[in-house]
């Protein structure tokens, strides 16, 4: 305890510049009598600490003296570094300050640890910007400005003013009550309320902001995961959804699932096809969803989801017919007739 709190001691220092014993005391929560020894106790380690008397005196420490974080060990220096790789900070306009968080740390880790936890931070990749099928993961760009100004009325709890584009309207400026800030696959959001009403709002889709000095009004506390979780489970549970029985091949069950907004109910049909009943947000997003697996599932119903799909599946048909009188449209053989062997990044 005493290690932890003579470390606690020397950061209070390097924050503050001067503080007295009794402000020392108080902020460490023992007697001025103990930060007296534990100011004897650094000195005598060599860490330059000193008293300066008088009304507005106290202890400081030399200008310039820098302290390794010796409380932080291996795992704990390289889980700073593996976070501060998330792109989390990008979205809220942190990023130029992740960088220079980041380099003070590695900088004021001990030496034994300083090239062992840099190194392997390197053998490490979170969220990349594609993944193995070179689908490029887009974050979105929102000028830093905008996310700083909605940043500052978060943190300082004051009514914040927007120019917002909410989808298929025309932008207008809205008064609202910020009460945090979500990002979710590199999609930054920000949860408000407006004339005591949930609202969520696309960073993205901000054209400008501006904190107010009026205070906002939101409760003192708030628990930000439950807070989304509540207002997504309202977004899926609204707007114009559909219900849809389909059978699907196993090896696509979590593609189809993974669409969906909800599983209602399932069965294993006798050939060992599945048999769900999934909802989707509208009927656009239906189609698409059965429309990716192809062959590996089959709409049962509604009868215009059926209609939808055997639409668009003659549509292409009709597309390549003329592919039966003509075998080739290639005289060079630039194309291949058969489809290459298929490749694999597992053993």
């Amino acid at each position: 305890m005493r290690a932890d709190r003579l470390v606690s001691l020397v950061l209070l220092l390097r924050q503050h510049g001067r503080l007295s014993a009794a402000t020392l005391a108080r902020e460490l929560e023992v007697s001025t009598r103990t930060v007296l020894r534990d100011i004897e106790a650094l000195s005598a380690a060599g860490v330059p600490v000193y008293a300066e008397r008088g009304r507005h005196g106290g202890f400081a420490l030399l200008p310039g003296f820098r302290t390794e974080l010796t409380g932080l060990n291996h795992d704990e220096a390289l889980a700073l570094l593996v976070a501060g790789s998330r792109r989390g900070a990008q979205v809220f306009g942190l990023g130029s300050a992740l960088a220079s968080a980041m380099l003070k740390v590695v900088d004021a880790l001990p030496e034994s640890y300083r090239a062992t936890a840099a190194g392997a931070a390197q053998r490490m990749l979170i969220d990349p910007e594609t993944d193995l099928l070179s689908r490029r993961l887009v974050a979105e760009e929102v000028p830093d400005a905008i996310v700083a100004e909605i940043r500052r009325a978060v943190f300082a709890g004051h009514k914040l003013r927007i120019h917002y584009t909410a989808a298929d309207q025309t932008p207008k400026w809205r008064t609202v009550d910020p009460i945090g800030l979500v990002t979710v696959r590199d999609q930054g959001y920000l949860l408000a309320t407006r004339s005591g009403a949930d609202r969520t709002y696309r960073l993205s889709r901000v054209l400008a902001a501006e904190e107010l000095t009026e205070p906002a009004q939101r409760p003192d506390r708030v628990d930000l995961d439950r807070a989304w979780q509540e207002r997504s489970t309202r977004f899926r549970t609204g707007g114009d959804q559909v219900t849809v029985l389909v059978r699907v091949n196993p090896a696509r069950r979590e593609d189809l699932v993974g669409t969906a907004l909800a599983v209602r109910a399932e069965e294993t049909d006798a050939d060992g096809w599945l048999r769900l009943e999934v909802t989707f947000q509208d009927a656009r997003h239906a189609e698409w969803a059965l429309w990716q697996l192809a062959t590996n599932a089959e709409a049962l119903a509604p009868q215009w989801l059926r209609t939808a799909l055997h639409n668009r599946a003659a549509a292409i048909a009709t597309c390549y017919s003329h592919l039966a009188a003509v075998p080739s449209l290639f005289t060079n053989n630039k194309f291949p007739d058969t489809a290459p062997p298929s490749t694999s990044t597992s053993n």
